[in-house]
Formats: C-alpha cells, structure tokens, sequence
C-alpha cells in the first residue's frame, strides 16, 4: 500500500488514490514510463516508494515489493474515509472481508485493504490527500470502473461501506445512467459499476470481480506497441467495452489495466516518453 499524504481533506467515499506493488521497482518505473510517459519522484515513504508523475501532477503510487511476497501484483483504488476503523467495521459488517490494516502511514494517514462481496479488492484511506489528484471524465489522466456480478448490490454494499450519498460535505453521488451505477464527486462522474458475467475464482483475472483501472492516452497505437516492446502483454478474452477505443494489458508482472483513447479534451504526451 503507498497511498501519499498532502493538502486536503475534502472527500468522503470518492476514489482518492490509485497504488501498484511491484516486484521489480525500477522495472515497472521503466515499463509505465514508456507506455504512459510517466515520471517519477519518490513518495517520501522510503526508498522502495514513488509517484508516477503526468505533467506535473501527480498520478498513482508505485512501489516495490519482495519477489518472493506470494500477493498478485494489481492496480488497487483507494477511498477517502473519514475514520479508518470505522470504515474497516462497516465493510465487515456488510459483509466484506478486511485483507490487511488499518495500518499507520507517516505523518498521520491511515489505511487498509479489503475485497468487497465479490472479491473485488480495494483500500480505504484516512488522512490527507493530494489537493491536485483525480480520477473521472474530461482531462484527468484516468478513471475506474467495477466490473461485477451485480452493480446494484455492490452500490449498496460501496454506500453503506463509503457513505456514498450521505449528503455530507465533500461527499459523493450515486445515479443509474444507460445501465451503470455512475459515482460522482462535485458533479463529475468519478467511478462507474457495471454488471456483467463474471469467473469467481477463474485462473484468468480479467473475469474475476475486480475494479478496472482505465488510464488515457493520446495514441493507443503507440501505447500498445510500447506495452509490447516494454514486456507487458495484450489480454485478448477480457471483456473490455469497445476495442477500438479500449485495450486490457498485462504489465511484466502481471497487473491488469486498460487503456483508453483520449478523446482530446486535454493535452497528453504520446506513449514512449518518460524521464524515469
């Protein structure tokens, strides 16, 4: 878990942060800095610690792990709480299962991770966040989609566990758009969960329940021929929506993600850039 600590305070039950451990630091660093044109700079959590950079602005934490650390490597999204523990025993008591914390992050963060009623993992956040971060619609760099069994029932075990739609200050949003559960944090769509057919314990990842990381790039052609070139690989069976526009990859470890297409209402640098 890497998530950083900063600024702000003003989410509740939005996504907060995304983390990768990797098995390889510098590997990975290389690997999304050419498929992404990220940068890195060190998260001030030690030196197995950094945050992949997007023109200045910080987008996900990336940190290593022991090799022999029997976890799969995967994107994890975290959400904002406004107490750790309590939000640790909601999760619980709606049924979910609590892998590992709350656990202290200096200077006074806190978090933990779970998996929800389907297996799907995510974290839990308390403390400060980065006032510049962002997921969702328009320019930010990346957006998250669950891929479940069952969007209404997981909207409802995400509520209860998030207060999603509590009406508190700096909270969020539920609505059902075009078939999807879309979350939204200051109007902007920041989250989606969709229902579809799902492999619990599939050997194939992309089919289990799982939160999709979607992160946007200016040319998905480039993208993709770096993912290559880079020792990632193409997920040809996962059921990702348009494949002109969309493109599920493994990282050399293994992590899932997609990538998307920008639709060119924000600048992005092309694929093959990066000053790890």
């Amino acid at each position: 878990m890497n998530p950083v600590v900063q600024m702000t305070t003003d989410v509740t039950g939005a996504p907060c942060w995304l983390s990768l451990m990797a098995r390889d630091l510098p590997a990975a660093q290389q690997f999304y800095g050419a498929v992404l044109g990220w940068a890195f700079r060190p998260a001030g959590l030690g030196q197995g610690f950094s945050v992949a950079m997007l023109e200045g602005v910080p987008v996900a934490g990336v940190g290593g792990m022991a090799g022999d650390f029997a976890v799969p490597v995967a994107w994890t999204p975290y959400f904002a709480v406004d107490d750790a523990d309590e939000a640790v025993a909601r999760i619980r008591d709606c049924g979910g299962t609590v892998g590992i914390g709350p656990v202290t992050f200096p200077p006074g963060g806190r978090a933990a991770l779970a998996s929800d009623l389907e297996g799907a993992s995510f974290g839990v956040w308390e403390g400060r966040v980065l006032p510049d971060w962002r997921v969702g619609e328009g320019k930010a760099p990346a957006w998250l989609e669950l891929h479940t069994r069952n969007a209404f029932d997981a909207a409802l075990f995400y509520g209860q566990v998030l207060e999603w739609a509590e009406g508190s200050p700096g909270g969020c949003e539920v609505s059902y758009e075009q078939d999807q559960v879309v979350l939204r944090h200051d109007g902007q769509a920041v989250a989606r969960l969709n229902s579809g057919p799902v492999e619990n314990g599939s050997h194939r990842p992309q089919l289990r329940p799982r939160w999709r990381v979607h992160f946007k790039v200016h040319d998905l052609q480039a993208a993709q021929a770096a993912v290559l070139k880079h020792g990632g690989s193409l997920v040809t069976d996962d059921p990702a929506p348009d494949g002109e526009t969309h493109l599920t990859v493994r990282d050399p470890d293994g992590g899932l993600f997609t990538l998307d297409q920008a639709d060119g209402t924000g600048s992005r640098p092309p694929a093959g850039t990066s000053d790890v």
